[in-house]
């Protein structure tokens, strides 16, 4: 199992605004006011929102942040999708590089990398995982050997996120074979353009390619590129899957995600900002390439009205408990939020969102299959498949019901398995022993290695 023990360090400071929520909701409005423009381009509208501090209200202030809670910041990015404008750069640079980095690094770095990540102008992508380190992540064997001030870099990633789209990685690999495994790995930012890097989509079973493997071969890391000191990359990695999981956990979505995506690759940056966004002056629901985002309890109960199954009484009880799990997520990230504002903490609570956010989708999944019936076994696996099952079945909403089902079994594995939750729970909340093992004494080099 991965070791997710996590350790703080860096320069940044955890601000948390003392303003009234309602206080702050009518500054951003007035600054909403004053600054959106549909006539921008992409590019020049999120370097206002971003240098503003409201695409990515929960950073601390020194990394162009608010210093809000979670709660607030969500409340602060559904304003932006309910006024109309384009909301803030998606993908993993805001949701995971952007905090990792504002935690553990120094400032010249969240100058360098945080604000390209808050201006959309970088896209990220996560080199973790390894085809013989998934759940035990520390048993990664991507190496980074030194040459002079710069690392030579040889391995193999994989499960790699829209690593197609990305320009910068957050790869971690080993600089120290001769110690314990958890002591001897770097957090580096890597740049994927460069010569010796490979990334080949993975197509899923929905007809997507959101996740890819990444070959390696003697790419190069400078010094500077280290995020929170030499061997110390386990710490910052453990603050990484903390921020993935709260952010995959249920109640942790960005309401105000446009479809515009950051980045070099997808070159859009240039576009007009309006034209992301619907004529009704709401923006357009961004999809991740790869997969349909979680259906909600109002989708499923319209789509249940138009076919009469709203009158199913077991229908009717599963979208109610569906309800129920989306407040109780609520309610979660309110005590948090109680918690923090009152010096204490929730032990596990990220691994529990994320535990309820895999219950959600597997309900999802179950519940849209029975509202749709027989039309469930149809789906459009390549895009010009869609518009025939759109006319042969009447409903454009089908392919998020399909699309969902399909792609409902990965949630439940990446961002750390469900049984990797359970197992932090036990261990690190409730203080149950761990499986005997020496992985903590024994150098990385001398541990026996699957065949």
């Amino acid at each position: 199992m991965t070791d997710t023990t996590t350790e703080k360090s860096g320069t940044a400071t955890d601000t948390t605004s003392a303003e009234a929520p309602d206080e702050l909701i009518d500054e951003l409005r007035t600054w909403l006011e004053e600054n959106w423009d549909p006539e921008l381009t992409v590019g020049e509208w999120w370097q206002r929102l971003g240098l503003s501090g409201w695409a990515a209200p929960s950073l601390p202030t020194n990394a162009y942040g608010k210093g809000l809670g979670r709660n607030d910041a969500v409340r602060a990015q559904q304003e932006i999708g309910e006024f109309g404008a384009l909301g803030a750069p998606g993908g993993l640079g805001l949701l995971l590089a952007a905090p990792t980095i504002a935690t553990h690094g120094s400032q010249e770095q969240i100058d360098l990398y945080v604000r390209d990540i808050v201006t959309g102008v970088h896209a990220w992508c996560q080199l973790f995982s390894e085809p013989g380190a998934g759940s035990d992540l520390a048993g990664l064997t991507t190496k980074a050997v030194k040459d002079g001030d710069e690392w030579t870099i040889n391995g193999q990633k994989v499960w790699t996120s829209m690593g197609q789209t990305a320009d910068l990685g957050m790869l971690i690999a080993r600089t120290n074979p001769d110690v314990p495994k958890h002591q001897g790995i770097t957090w580096f930012a890597m740049d994927m353009h460069q010569p010796g890097v490979d990334v080949r989509p993975l197509r899923e079973m929905t007809g997507h390619a959101m996740f890819n493997e990444v070959f390696i071969s003697d790419a190069h890391v400078h010094d500077d590129a280290i995020i929170g000191g030499l061997n110390n990359g386990w710490a910052v990695t453990n603050s990484t899957l903390m921020f993935e999981r709260s952010g995959l956990g249920a109640g942790g979505g960005s309401a105000a995600a446009g479809m515009a995506q950051p980045g070099t690759v997808s070159n859009q940056l240039g576009l007009r900002a309006g034209d992301f966004v619907a004529k009704t002056g709401k923006p357009r629901r961004s999809r991740p390439s790869g997969g349909p985002n979680l259906m909600g309890s109002k989708l499923l109960i319209d789509l249940a009205k138009g076919n009469g199954t709203i009158t199913d009484p077991t229908i009717r009880q599963e979208l109610v408990k569906l309800h129920t799990m989306n407040e109780i997520a609520r309610f979660n990230n309110l005590r948090l939020k109680a918690a923090k504002a009152a010096g204490k903490d929730i032990p596990g609570m990220a691994n529990l969102s994320k535990l309820a956010m895999s219950d959600m989708m597997r309900h999802s999944r179950d519940l849209g299959l029975r509202i749709v019936g027989p039309a469930g076994t149809l789906h459009a696996y390549e895009g010009q498949d869609r518009q025939a099952i759109d006319d042969a079945t009447g409903n454009p909403f089908l392919p998020m019901v399909t699309g969902m089902a399909l792609f409902a079994q990965g949630p439940p594995i990446y961002g750390g398995t469900d049984q990797i939750q359970r197992n932090i729970i036990g261990e690190r909340v409730l203080g149950l022993p761990k499986e005997p093992n020496n992985d903590k004494t024994v150098a990385f080099a001398d541990l026996p290695k699957n065949a």
